[in-house]
């Protein structure tokens, strides 16, 4: 009897010993938490790892305004040892704790949420063939990141390659053929004459006479990509040239020393303002030697001084305005400036409707600022680089592992990863 006692009581330690092993690897080893706040080690290889996290099929929820908006992961070997590899800080976490922290998460008067991310979208960067990658921050960024990208130019979107991806991003672009407006600085350069020759060729190669009329007809393309559906991010001289092409769709802007005839001399009142994502009533540059475009951008007549220049985010409601409270998640409200071709833009000429996320109030600037048109959306952020404060022609390139926790760089970030998200319309 004792013996059998004695193995009826070992069966029992062995089975609850069992039970404890299964009860202690779902509680705590259950999900992967990747806090986004100061505790982040890495926050822009954090993306990255969201990114591949999606490839592999594995569940994700971004928690809107948890910790700087964190990631939740199912706990997986495998994503646990891609963290460790790219140094990205993260947590493990047991169900009941996860459990508290969505029951907390989800209380109606708590501003915060968790949605889920359901698929990696296409990527495409707007940038032409033997282009520096550290000349657009968005290539660096998603190439720091380790987030893959398709590179396209207008070839590839008059070719109609455009609707195999779902998010687009202009590199630092001009869309009004004015070749960035570098004539009065640089046209007696080779690299200047050989764009305006690459871009000539390839305007005669669709049937146009003119660079200006191609990009018309790319920033056309671009325009019904979002309409159907695309998810359009842009920085720099690619936000105001792009909307400025728009409203020119019926004129001709150009000075003769761009495309070989006069500009037309009622351009400015021909301008279709309707047209536009985000910009109305703008005057445009008919100087072909001042290094503007529009009267949008505040570069020339800001008096910001450099250690003062900063701007601001919204807070969103991230349970009734989950878009751009998406696109500002962020471990700092106060994001330094930069500038750029395209610096800011002046918020009188901003489109009532369109969303200013960003911006120096006392300045009268908008930096970051959204829209919807048709059914997708269009995102339109200042700047050229966000840890470089004035990007000059031949700099050298951003180090992104000295500026791993970049606020500024973590809103392009936002914007890749914004379209895996489950879509949600702005309440109203």
């Amino acid at each position: 009897m004792k013996n059998r006692s004695f193995a009826v009581s070992t069966v029992r330690k062995l089975v609850l010993y069992f039970l404890f092993l299964i009860y202690s690897s779902n509680c705590f080893s259950a999900s992967l938490l990747i806090l986004m706040d100061d505790a982040q080690k890495n926050h822009l290889k954090a993306y990255g790892i969201a990114y591949w996290t999606l490839n592999k099929d594995y569940e994700i929820y971004w928690l809107l305004n948890y910790r700087g908006g964190s990631f939740l992961l199912p706990f997986q070997q495998e994503l646990k040892d891609e963290c460790q590899i790219r140094g990205v800080s993260f947590s493990i976490v047991s169900d009941a704790s996860v459990q508290n922290m969505m029951s907390e998460i989800s209380r109606p008067e708590v501003n915060m949420d968790a949605v889920k991310l359901e698929k990696p979208p296409k990527i495409a960067v707007y940038t032409p063939k033997g282009k520096k990658p550290w000349d657009d921050a968005v290539t660096m960024a998603l190439t720091y990141a380790e987030i893959p990208y398709a590179e396209i130019y207008d070839a590839e979107i008059m070719d109609g390659k455009l609707s195999g991806y779902d998010w687009l991003h202009l590199h630092h672009e001009d869309f009004t053929g004015q070749f960035g407006k570098f004539y009065a600085t640089y046209r007696n350069m080779k690299w200047y004459k050989d764009e305006v020759q690459l871009n000539l060729d390839r305007a005669h190669q669709y049937g146009f006479s003119k660079v200006s009329d191609l990009k018309k007809a790319v920033v056309s393309k671009i325009r019904n990509f979002v309409g159907n559906g695309g998810f359009l991010f842009a920085m720099c001289s690619a936000t105001d040239t792009f909307d400025i092409t728009l409203s020119a769709e019926s004129t001709d802007i150009c000075s003769d020393m761009f495309d070989g005839d006069p500009m037309d001399k009622d351009a400015q009142s021909k301008l279709d303002f309707s047209k536009t994502f985000a910009f109305t009533d703008f005057t445009i540059e008919k100087n072909p030697l001042v290094y503007e475009f529009s009267d949008i951008d505040v570069t020339q007549t800001r008096k910001v001084k450099r250690d003062e220049d900063y701007f601001s985010l919204f807070e969103y409601s991230a349970k009734w305005d989950p878009v751009p409270c998406m696109l500002c998640q962020d471990h700092m409200n106060i994001i330094k400036g930069f500038m750029g071709q395209t610096t800011a833009f002046r918020k009188e000429l901003i489109k009532p409707g369109v969303l200013i996320m960003g911006e120096n109030r006392s300045a009268g600037e908008a930096r970051y600022i959204h829209g919807e048109y048709g059914k997708g959306t269009w995102t339109f952020y200042g700047g050229h680089d966000p840890e470089d404060y004035q990007h000059l022609v031949g700099d050298p390139p951003t180090d992104l592992d000295l500026k791993k926790n970049s606020p500024g760089y973590r809103l392009i970030l936002n914007n890749v990863l914004f379209p895996a998200a489950k879509k949600k319309k702005r309440k109203t």
